[in-house]
């Protein structure tokens, strides 16, 4: 079996983490967690490409997504990152791209739509 890829699950709700752990298949992925954006930005820095994929909130105590998202683009241009927010706002949208995230989702995720987008940047074949 292929080495499991990690993602970094960026979100100040735990509970949300765990409906991550749910949907997302932990034979092929290792969900890694941080509760706010000063975290997320030490883990993707610390572990620097063992993390395949992060997907960051965009609204966090201590630092939200769109500053933690633009400190990691500093050192890392290429981890996709897909936001996620329960706002689904056009200019949420339009912040989180032009601070540097790949995609983003809506809340509440749907699980065929979230999959969709982790694997069209993480292939099940690679």
């Amino acid at each position: 079996m292929p080495e499991k890829k990690k993602i970094l699950v960026a979100d100040d709700e735990s509970l949300n983490y765990l409906f991550y752990s749910e949907i997302i298949d932990l034979d092929y992925f290792e969900l890694i967690y941080v509760d706010n954006g000063n975290d997320a930005i030490k883990k993707v820095y610390e572990m620097g490409n063992d993390i395949s994929l992060v997907l960051m909130d965009l609204k966090m105590p201590e630092l939200d997504g769109f500053s933690a998202t633009k400190e990691i683009r500093k050192f890392n241009a290429t981890i996709p990152i897909i936001a996620q927010t329960a706002y689904a706002y056009k200019e949420d949208y339009d912040n989180a791209i032009a601070a540097g995230c790949n995609d983003y989702i809506s809340k509440p995720i749907h699980k065929k739509e979230l999959l969709s987008k982790i694997f069209s940047f993480l292939p099940q074949n690679s």
